[in-house]
């Protein structure tokens, strides 16, 4: 993982200049571009610091002699922080983004946290085991109760439904759909309730995860809204973006079998629930419910390994869109990442 505190300021300045660039970059132009940055150095130097961060993976470089030039290696792009509020003023026609679905995604997800990240991550979960000890029966009921009717009302509204947080609680509890709203969308309320229900019935069942698991969870989730059930044969397409996810049923189910063994193939159980919710939503291999499907999914995965389940109660709709419109469209996890950790910090402080 890279932390650019092992670098010095010049080198600081190097990666900034080309991880800006949408095009390699010769020395030459670089040498002009740190002179700007008050970064005035020999090429000889410039050469070490290049050779020195393609070794710590964020630079690759590309052509030879004279035609040598260097970008931002698919490890940094990954990781690489990208200016949220400045991304999103440029018109999505108008953004410089990677259109289709990059196969090589599944091997760079394999190491995204930092090693303070991973520890922090063991210490918040340990407090969340500790308090689930401590509750009765009946407590730990009522616990889950309450993050189901968060959770449902949350992932829902991400969706745009406008129940509102005590009418999604009176619809699980009371069955009692509230005036104003559409009929189906009680229906993908209490459907989330459902699969809520079948992931504590079930959890061992998502220590490994199958694309007929998946194809089976989907359905609880999108049952009676009209929607096709297992992996779609037809196209679709994302508002708000240019990026096309894969168009043939044969690239999708290679792409699902792809991220089911990447899940199974790892250790860290945060590892697994983020690879899930991101790429579930990436690969889009359903006709609806994707992200909804890869919430819940995410949830499945932490409940069977023994971690807190995410409520996403306190999570901006807009800024989650936002951090998974700069996957699909740069391959960037930053900020996804940091959303995922405030939401774990947020449920172990408020939930059991």
């Amino acid at each position: 993982m890279f932390n650019n505190n092992n670098l010095n300021k010049r080198q600081e300045a190097i990666v900034k200049i080309v991880g800006d660039s949408d095009v390699p970059m010769a020395i030459s132009e670089l040498i002009k571009q740190l002179d700007r940055f008050g970064e005035k150095t020999t090429r000889i130097t410039i050469i070490r610091d290049l050779s020195l961060l393609i070794q710590k993976k964020y630079f690759v470089r590309q052509g030879k002699g004279r035609n040598v030039a260097y970008l931002i290696s698919p490890f940094y792009r990954l990781i690489k922080p990208i200016a949220v509020a400045e991304y999103f003023k440029i018109d999505p026609d108008q953004r410089s983004v990677i259109k289709s679905f990059n196969f090589d995604i599944f091997s760079l997800l394999k190491n995204i946290f930092t090693d303070e990240e991973v520890v922090n991550f063991k210490e918040l979960n340990k407090i969340y085991q500790n308090n689930i000890k401590r509750l009765t029966p009946i407590g730990i009921k009522k616990e889950y109760e309450r993050l189901t009717i968060e959770l449902s009302w949350k992932s829902s509204k991400i969706e745009g439904n406008t129940y509102s947080l005590l009418e999604t609680e009176r619809l699980l509890r009371d069955k009692v759909e509230s005036s104003g709203h559409t009929h189906e969308e009680a229906i993908m309320i209490l459907n989330h309730k459902a699969a809520l229900d079948y992931i504590r019935g079930h959890v061992n069942q998502f220590k490994k995860i199958s694309i007929s698991k998946i194809e089976d969870f989907h359905y609880l989730l999108i049952k009676g809204l009209g929607v096709e059930r297992n992996l779609r044969k037809r196209v679709v397409r994302i508002a708000g973006t240019t990026y096309a996810p894969l168009d043939n049923q044969f690239q999708i189910r290679e792409a699902m079998e792809k991220f089911c063994h990447l899940v199974n193939t790892q250790k860290n159980p945060f590892v697994q629930a983020l690879t899930a919710l991101l790429l579930i939503a990436y690969i889009q291999p359903f006709e609806d419910g994707n992200k909804r499907t890869s919430r819940l999914l995410a949830n499945a995965i932490l409940l069977a390994n023994s971690s807190c389940p995410l409520s996403f109660r306190s999570i901006d709709e807009i800024e989650y869109k936002k951090a998974m419109l700069l996957f699909y469209e740069q391959n960037s996890l930053a900020y996804l990442k940091e959303l995922f950790i405030q939401q774990f910090e947020f449920a172990v402080k408020n939930y059991f």
